[in-house]
């Protein structure tokens, strides 16, 4: 950022004066692909890990390709990525003079993950803060993503380094929270909503995993992991609820076979609207 300069001459007006003048503060995005083109860039977020963030991201991207849009994933979690699992993507990106190749899901959705540069998935990714942040900035700047309509940003959880990173170097759009129905809902989503609200990013709303279980034979609902309150939460926060997805397990049965773009979760088509907008 810029120093800013004062004139020790309290009464001086010269216009020609360079130290009367404060100057702008410098940008801190860094340059998209010059081969690649987007026209929205969404982040994904939780205030604590275990919600679901990676499936809502999915799940988001897979509605909108199955609507006609052209969407890529880039996976900023770092140290605990999961997309290229739930779409089944057992190849590695390629490396080109012009940039890195992501991979494609079966419908075309473009992914850039740790896990498709290490030698093994199951690799642990023991890197400090500046490194990995450094590695988030790379799936912006060197992947050839092409032309997307959406890139979706998977992003870890909390409001450390890596989220800071995304917000101060990607022009994102917007972002969604993800939660779930437990007593420090109502903490982590403020978090999360704050930090957002802090670096002017607009929150566009929250969705809400786990919300109950369907019995497939009666139809009763159980609230498993406590009665909901993510309507009070968005109301006191003035954003709007996207998407209260209950527990299905055939949902986990896809993202544990790779065959996620099969997957129609209709629970988020509130979240897809939003993101049309």
């Amino acid at each position: 950022m810029s120093e800013e300069k004062s004139c020790s001459n309290r009464e001086c007006l010269e216009e020609s004066c360079d130290s009367c003048h404060f100057s702008e503060p410098e940008s801190m995005l860094e340059e998209f692909n010059p081969q690649s083109s987007v026209k929205k860039v969404i982040g994904v977020v939780s205030g604590k890990g275990g919600v679901g963030k990676s499936l809502v991201t999915a799940s988001l991207a897979v509605r909108l390709a199955d609507l006609g849009y052209k969407v890529g994933i880039l996976d900023a979690d770092i140290t605990g990525p999961s997309i290229p699992k739930v779409f089944g993507i057992k190849g590695k990106a390629r490396g080109t003079e012009l940039g890195i190749i992501p991979a494609e899901s079966s419908k075309g959705i473009k992914i850039m993950s740790i896990n498709l540069l290490l030698e093994t998935d199951d690799a642990p990714v023991i890197w400090r803060g500046p490194v990995i942040a450094g590695v988030v900035k790379q799936f912006w700047t060197d992947v050839l993503w092409g032309d997307l309509d959406y890139l979706l940003i998977d992003m870890p959880p909390g409001t450390g380094d890596v989220p800071l990173t995304v917000f101060q170097s990607i022009p994102v759009d917007g972002i969604v929270i993800v939660t779930s129905p437990q007593d420090l809902v109502k903490l982590i989503v403020t978090k999360a909503f704050n930090m957002a609200k802090t670096m002017n990013i607009p929150v566009l709303g929250l969705v809400e995993n786990y919300s109950y279980f369907e019995c497939p034979d009666c139809g009763k609902r159980t609230s498993i992991f406590g009665k909901s309150n993510a309507l009070d939460v968005a109301m006191e926060l003035g954003i709007d609820v996207l998407g209260m997805i209950p527990i299905v397990p055939e949902m986990a049965e896809l993202a544990d076979a790779g065959l996620f773009d099969k997957i129609n979760n209709n629970y988020i088509d509130a979240a897809v609207e939003k993101l049309k907008i």
